[in-house]
């Protein structure tokens, strides 16, 4: 029961000790937040002025900016306003200007007015005076007004057309005098300076063989082998009597030669069947190709010519194998090509000059060389090849321009025409058939023929001059220079020929007496 009662007063005791230190601990506690709160508070108080005072700077500054900003405005209205108020006083004064000259063209109007009734008025009576003339001239003439009209007319045509001609004449004669000898003298120049070969090409290739016995090996049993080798190639393959020599006749030169290199590995292998013969062809034809390739690059090399499009060196190797009247087509552009270069050097072209003109005498003849053979002038298509290919206008425009298909824009332009009808026309370039030859002598002489006075005419010095010769009693001396004149633009109007031709009109008098 002690035990108990004890328990029971240490256990009241420690609940009264705890609720003492409790009450200690909650009322130090409360002292300490209220003296947090406390300072808080006045920590908080001063935060608060320090942000008003920053609030109110920034409301002056705010408030000074936009003043700022307001009278900027305001300075840029009233200055617009000026403006405004100037322009409409300068509109007023402009408008008071175009009325006053309104009312001046209103009076000046009626002023013109006017005179054209006036100058209306005496025109009617000038028609009077000059119907009342006309009348008497006509009595007076026995001629009508029209008819002396005509007549005049045609009087004043002859004199005009004799003066004009006579004008042209001197003219051309100044220009000769300063100009022939200077351009003789490049044209002679640039010739001399450029050698070249003579024309030996034809359209068909004699191929050697040891002896006749190989004829009958190339042509097979029933002729299989022959027709598989023109099957291959399309060359016409003519074996005849002819000692030691088979012809390959084809106007494809290269045809030709893939047929003649075929054909020479043929025999000399030995082995000659059809099988043997299509491998063969188109190993040789893609040699060839490469070889064409091969060409074009050592030709543009030769030629100081850098840049050019791989398709077009490819048809300037084929050139090789391309000729024109007997003038093989490669030979014929690299003359062209450094006659443009010297000739443009002694014409004092700069440097870019000469190497567009050297690169558009190369290529002037490429639309002779295309895969597909389309229907246009090779001049033309030459120039489409060159633009597609990004080559430059002005030898796009040289390569189109040199046969005059269309017009020259540009400088190197007559060079190249002039260059290719010089490497064209100079003696040994070309062979021409004897029957186109004797028919063009003929039409240059009929040219002349035609014209009224014409008594005889003479094509000379291979048809590069023409003397006509006229009747005294029917063609006097202006007329003889007319006539030379007419015949010269006929004959460039309507005949093709190389180089110029020279029109020589002669006019002879002759007086004869006999002594008895």
């Amino acid at each position: 029961m002690e035990i108990t009662s004890l328990a029971t007063g240490i256990l009241a005791g420690l609940l009264i000790g705890a609720i003492i230190v409790y009450l200690v601990l909650k009322k130090s506690t409360e002292k300490k937040g209220n003296d947090i709160i406390k300072k808080a508070e006045a920590d908080a108080e001063v935060v608060k002025e320090k942000k008003m005072l920053e609030a109110k700077e920034k409301f002056l500054q705010l408030k000074s900016d936009h003043e700022k900003v307001i009278n900027e405005r305001n300075s840029k209205i009233q200055s617009a306003e000026n403006r405004i108020k100037q322009k409409e006083s300068s509109l007023d004064k402009k408008n008071k200007e175009v009325d006053r000259l309104q009312r001046d063209i209103e009076g000046n109007q009626k002023q013109i007015d006017r005179h054209l009734q006036a100058i209306s008025k005496k025109e009617t009576e000038l028609e009077k005076l000059h119907k009342k003339r006309v009348e008497q001239l006509e009595q007076i003439s026995g001629m009508s007004a029209d008819g002396a009209k005509e007549e005049l007319i045609e009087a004043l045509k002859a004199e005009a057309k004799t003066n004009a001609m006579a004008y042209i004449k001197e003219i051309q004669d100044e220009a000769k005098i300063s100009a022939n000898k200077e351009a003789q003298k490049i044209v002679v120049q640039t010739i001399q300076r450029v050698a070249t070969e003579q024309a030996i090409e034809n359209s068909v290739s004699v191929f050697n063989i040891d002896s006749d016995e190989l004829k009958g090996r190339i042509i097979g049993r029933e002729g299989r082998n022959i027709r598989a080798l023109e099957s291959a190639t399309g060359v016409e393959i003519i074996v005849d009597d002819t000692p030691e020599a088979i012809i390959l006749s084809c106007f494809d030169p290269v045809r030709r030669e893939i047929a003649r290199l075929s054909l020479h590995q043929l025999v000399t292998d030995g082995r000659i069947h059809p099988a043997r013969i299509e491998e063969v062809v188109g190993k040789t034809r893609k040699r060839l190709n490469d070889e064409i390739i091969e060409i074009g690059k050592r030709t543009a090399i030769d030629l100081g010519i850098h840049g050019m499009h791989s398709e077009l060196l490819r048809m300037v190797g084929r050139m090789k194998y391309r000729s024109s009247y007997g003038q093989n087509l490669l030979q014929h552009s690299r003359e062209v090509a450094n006659l443009c270069a010297t000739m443009c050097s002694e014409l004092g072209f700069n440097e870019k000059q000469i190497k567009l003109a050297k690169r558009a005498g190369l290529l002037h003849d490429i639309g002779k060389v295309p895969d597909d053979e389309p229907e246009m002038p090779h001049a033309i298509l030459g120039m489409k090849l060159a633009e597609k290919h990004k080559e430059n206008k002005m030898v796009c425009n040289a390569i189109g321009a040199h046969h005059d298909e269309i017009e020259m824009t540009s400088l190197i332009s007559p060079i190249v025409q002039v260059c290719d009808a010089i490497s064209g026309a100079r003696p040994g370039a070309r062979r021409e058939m004897a029957e186109a030859y004797i028919q063009r002598l003929n039409d240059l002489e009929n040219v002349a023929l035609g014209y009224e006075g014409v008594n005889k005419a003479f094509a000379i010095q291979a048809g590069r001059e023409l003397r006509v010769m006229v009747e005294s009693e029917k063609v006097n001396d202006q007329k003889a220079a007319e006539l030379s004149f007419n015949i010269s633009q006929k004959i460039q109007e309507e005949m093709t020929y190389p180089g110029q031709v020279k029109v020589t009109v002669i006019r002879e008098t002759r007086a004869v007496h006999y002594a008895k």
